[in-house]
Parts: structure tokens; C-alpha cells; sequence
């Protein structure tokens, strides 16, 4: 074996332990020009992916989620005592550090504005007279706490009339 291959191989398969590169199941292996085997299937090459990192509003809506069930309480904003619709947006951003205040009028003012057509987990969606809002989830849906006898509900946007209602979406980082 020539010796530049001889320190390249040990260079190629700390890279493919490092990030991560396998053969896919059922994957092809062809010889490279180098004498390295490179593993294909469908004529690519087979990465594992990377997970990246949750962004801020996909957090603060997941942690939304956690609530589902809770009561609704005007002026609530603790899954001990309840939520009413802004103090479900105060308390999911408030545990990741976030500091918003308890109005849906002042949550307005918060952050800048967004097209509904881009629409990401964690959006604050704002309803006619600003007097609503809820947490985008992404696919469509939104979390909040609608109104006094209900719970924290999840709902799909154009299934209910929220869908209609929509007047304004916030990104708030």
C-alpha cells in the first residue's frame, strides 16, 4: 500500500466516526478512485443527518403543550391556578427566561411582525380586537386557553373560526 493512502485511511475513517457517515441499510458499496469505499444507494452519498437545535419558539410551544388540559382562569398564568390566553404566552416564554408582559394588547407591541405565510412554532397569532392569542405550533395548529368553562386546548387554525379571526402574528425572538 503507498504511503499517502496508508495516512489517508486512518484520516478518513476518524472523519466518518466524527460525523457520523455509514453505509444505509441495504446501501450499495462501490470502490472510489482512491481505493476507499464509498457507500451509495440511489446514487448518493449516505449521511446520517444532524439534529440541530430547537429554536426559542419551538421550545416555548412545546413547553405550551405541557398545559392542555389545564383550566381556564382569567388573569391566570401557572398550571397550578390556570391560564387565561396571554398568561399561557407569559408563562411558556417566562421558564425559558423571557420576560413579556401579561396583556394581549401589550404582547402586541412585542417582537416584530410576521406573514401568516411564514408562520413558525412559537409565533404569537393575535385574533380580531387583539383581544385573543394563541401560541403557533407549526402544521397549521395553535395552542391557547380559549375562554372561561374550557381548558388549554390545541386547535387546527382553518377548522375554527380562529382561522378567519387571524389578524396578526408576532416572532418574538
Amino acid at each position: 500500500m503507498p504511503p499517502r493512502l496508508r495516512i489517508l485511511l486512518p484520516a478518513l475513517a476518524l472523519a466518518a466516526a466524527v460525523f457520523g457517515w455509514a453505509a444505509p441499510p441495504g446501501g450499495e458499496t462501490t470502490p472510489h478512485r482512491t481505493g476507499v469505499e464509498v457507500h451509495v444507494k440511489s446514487s448518493r452519498y449516505a449521511l446520517k443527518p444532524t439534529r440541530r437545535k430547537p429554536t426559542l419558539g419551538e421550545r416555548a410551544a412545546t413547553i405550551a403543550v405541557k398545559a392542555v388540559g389545564v383550566p381556564y382562569r382569567w388573569g391566570g398564568s401557572s398550571p397550578t391556578s390556570g391560564f387565561d390566553c396571554s398568561g399561557l404566552v407569559y408563562w411558556a416564554y417566562g421558564r425559558l427566561g423571557v420576560e413579556l408582559p401579561h396583556s394581549s394588547y401589550a404582547l402586541y407591541g412585542e417582537g416584530r411582525s410576521v406573514a401568516r405565510s411564514r408562520m413558525k412554532p412559537g409565533d404569537v397569532l393575535f385574533f380580531s380586537g387583539l383581544g385573543h392569542v394563541g401560541l403557533y405550533l407549526g402544521r397549521g395548529r395553535m395552542v391557547h386557553a380559549p375562554h372561561s368553562g374550557r381548558t388549554v386546548e390545541v386547535v387546527t387554525l382553518d377548522r375554527s373560526h380562529y382561522g378567519e379571526r387571524l389578524v396578526g402574528v408576532r416572532r418574538l425572538v
